[in-house]
């Protein structure tokens, strides 16, 4: 029988959760006109005001927000309530430009503990696990959000947060981890590191909540065979709340949002045009319970589909699929769209690591793609001339997959940076030049 943390909400008519969203909606956009000028202005400049959002139907009329106005904004430009009311803040590693931040009342840390609740509990979940949180603590919203969902559910929660690799071994051995919460690239070098030091039969995980970066199905494949556990997606931003925004039931069929927090479009990223359920396009949302930070049609540019046909596990709740790359740093190398999963696929159907990396330059005005792929220590051990046969064959199998010619180099064992947060998986090299 599937698992429901709050199968009132979760289980919901169509009609129900249409009708949450209607009300919740219309009470949101009168929120946020009011008290941030920052949107109300956008609003005005789009000739729209509260009154001419009465329900779902109408959000379109809405101006959208990116992540270039988070930044504008900043740091209490789209704030929505007296910062005496909110009691944390969350932030984005801000990598590139000002960081963007987000705050919480504490209202919207009981939601957003909720939401990773139904996270926990849709994996299998019980107050008689050990959920093993090795997410980072701190500004990143992997770790609290996790850690709030584990006490919610009332599990064990083990705090580990990221690095340590030995530390978490240890503790998953010693006090017998049974759901393990981390990025897929971080629950692969683990599982690598448990079969090293011989540790598989003292393992007791049995599923495991990866998400924070790109995964392909078939990494997903190889982590759940080389951890014995089933591999759970979840997805969320800093912006929108953190990880729970959306997550896997036992279907895999797809993440389930949770429609009585947040409304989920599809929209063409080059026009804005909304797109019908089931077309491929970028994913916008709109927070209507939030209340510290509620961003109304904020454009994630993670590119997906939504799928409304009901769920094998009972949820009602619309399923977004796993992100096929990203509308605004996918690759465009020779012209061609270029996404790091596509590379993955081929990689791991051909039996090679999932540890990888994708250097893009420019030479005499060309674009050149190469991609360094790691050897296992049997195919290291190989003859020279056999390792190029390989160079040539994953050549041939990445050009069929991607339209152009990519240089592969074999490398040694382990001569990849593992990571124990999110894999750098691309270097572009370009805007060098």
């Amino acid at each position: 029988m599937p698992n429901y943390y709050q199968p009132e909400v979760e289980c919901a008519s169509r009609d129900q959760i249409k009708a949450w969203q209607d009300e919740r909606l219309v009470k949101q956009v009168k929120h946020v006109y009011d008290n941030v000028p920052y949107y109300r202005n956008l609003m005005e400049k789009k000739g729209v005001v509260p009154e001419d959002i009465r329900s779902t139907e109408d959000l379109n009329k809405l101006p959208f927000l990116t992540k270039d106005d988070l930044r504008e904004a900043y740091p209490y430009g789209l704030l929505a309530v007296p910062l005496s009311d909110c009691v944390r803040i969350q932030s984005t590693s801000g990598t590139t430009g000002r960081r963007v931040v987000a705050f919480y009342t504490q209202h919207d840390l009981d939601l957003w503990d909720d939401c990773c609740a139904r996270a926990i509990v849709a994996a299998g979940g019980t107050k008689d696990d050990v959920v093993h949180v090795c997410y980072g603590y701190g500004l990143f919203t992997g770790g609290p959000g996790l850690n709030g969902g584990s006490h919610k559910v009332g599990s064990l929660t083990l705090p580990m947060s990221s690095g340590n690799t030995d530390r978490q071994i240890q503790f998953m051995c010693d006090l017998g981890s049974t759901i393990l919460c981390c990025t897929p690239s971080y629950a692969a070098y683990l599982a690598e590191s448990i079969y090293e030091r011989g540790l598989q039969d003292q393992i007791k995980l049995k599923a495991g909540i990866f998400g924070a970066e790109a995964w392909s199905e078939e990494m997903r494949q190889d982590i759940q065979n080389k951890l014995h556990i089933k591999a759970y997606d979840i997805y969320g931003l800093t912006e929108i709340s953190g990880p729970g925004v959306s997550f896997e039931c036992s279907a895999q069929g797809g993440m389930h949002v949770n429609e009585d927090h947040f409304i989920a479009e599809i929209i063409d990223p080059v026009t804005g045009e909304v797109l019908p359920d089931g077309e491929k396009g970028e994913l916008v949302f709109t927070s209507i319970t939030k209340q510290a930070f509620p961003l109304l049609r904020y454009r994630t540019r993670d590119i997906c589909v939504l799928n409304r046909e009901k769920c094998s596990c009972g949820r009602t709740h619309v399923r977004m699929s796993k992100p096929m790359g990203r509308s605004d740093d996918m690759l465009i190398v020779k012209g061609v769209n270029v996404f790091p999963s596509q590379i993955e696929t081929v990689l791991l159907n051909k039996g090679y690591p999932a540890n990888y990396q994708i250097i893009v330059t420019r030479e005499n005005n060309s674009d050149k793609l190469e991609v360094l792929v790691e050897m296992t220590p049997e195919m290291f051990s190989d003859e020279l001339s056999k390792i190029t046969v390989r160079e040539k064959e994953l050549n041939g199998a990445l050009k069929a997959m991607l339209g152009i010619y990519a240089v592969v180099k074999l490398v040694t064992p382990k001569s990849i940076t593992r990571s124990e947060g999110k894999a750098v998986r691309v270097i572009d090299k370009r805007n060098l030049y």
